[in-house]
């Protein structure tokens, strides 16, 4: 029987793994965040949001461009995992999920993507609602929505975290095996995923009063710990496809 890493254990690798390599990791979230910046505020460009029609090609506008992202995913994802394999890095390993299928990263954040807007429908019907009336009617029964909303997006984001670090060991297999495998290797493990996830709450909270400067320490560094965790997920494990 595998006996995983704790929360800690994990983190203190992932701080020796970063040793002499934050520059790099630096680099490529500056780089990575541009760009994502950049293409995910085109909507805001050329699309207002004062009707419904203009509110609902907006939305799908956005959807549709966070979908590139997935490919950057894939490649810090990459990025990590030869950090934990003590491999050499440099920032230009973000950019190889253009070589590694970018067509599959793209179906893989396609479900990410959707449940985050599963999550934020009642935002965004509370927002119409109060753009046209004023009122805040409704916002009781749209704030459970929104907590369920959010809860089955946790849960699923959970089952299929490891897509992306799959994506890169088994590119050969389709996205929608990826997400199996991710849902497979993640029984047992969704509880102590979020558990690792949250103990980062109070770094990032505090990081609000330095200007969120120390995030650019602390999200490589985060990083390395969800790459770390699924280094220890796939120990022990055959590399086979998953079952149909």
């Amino acid at each position: 029987m595998n006996k995983y890493k704790s929360s800690g254990q994990l983190k203190g690798i992932a701080k020796d793994q970063l040793f002499g390599h934050y520059g790099t990791a630096i680099g490529a979230l500056l780089l990575v965040g541009i760009i994502t910046l950049i293409i995910t505020g085109l909507p805001d460009w050329f699309v207002s949001a004062n009707s419904i029609p203009e509110l609902i090609i907006y939305y799908l506008i956005s959807f549709i461009i966070s979908l590139f992202t997935g490919i950057f995913s894939s490649g810090e994802a990459f990025l990590y995992l030869k950090l934990t394999c003590g491999q050499p890095v440099s920032v230009k390993d973000v950019f190889s999920g253009f070589q590694v299928y970018p067509d599959k990263a793209i179906v893989l954040q396609l479900v990410f993507s959707t449940l985050a807007y599963i999550a934020q429908v009642p935002m965004m019907i509370f927002y119409y609602l109060f753009l046209t009336t004023g009122q805040v009617n409704y916002i009781l029964f749209l704030s459970i929505f929104c907590v369920v909303g959010s809860s089955i997006a946790i849960v699923v984001g959970l089952m299929f975290s490891q897509a992306f670090y799959l994506l890169q060991d088994f590119p050969q297999y389709p996205a929608k095996d990826l997400l199996k495998m991710s849902r497979q290797i993640m029984k047992g493990h969704k509880g102590r995923l979020f558990y690792i996830s949250l103990s980062f709450l109070p770094l990032y909270l505090l990081g609000i009063f330095s200007f969120c400067i120390v995030y650019l320490w602390l999200i490589p560094y985060t990083n390395a710990v969800m790459a770390n965790f699924y280094m220890d997920l796939m120990k022990g494990r055959s590399q086979t496809p998953p079952q149909q």
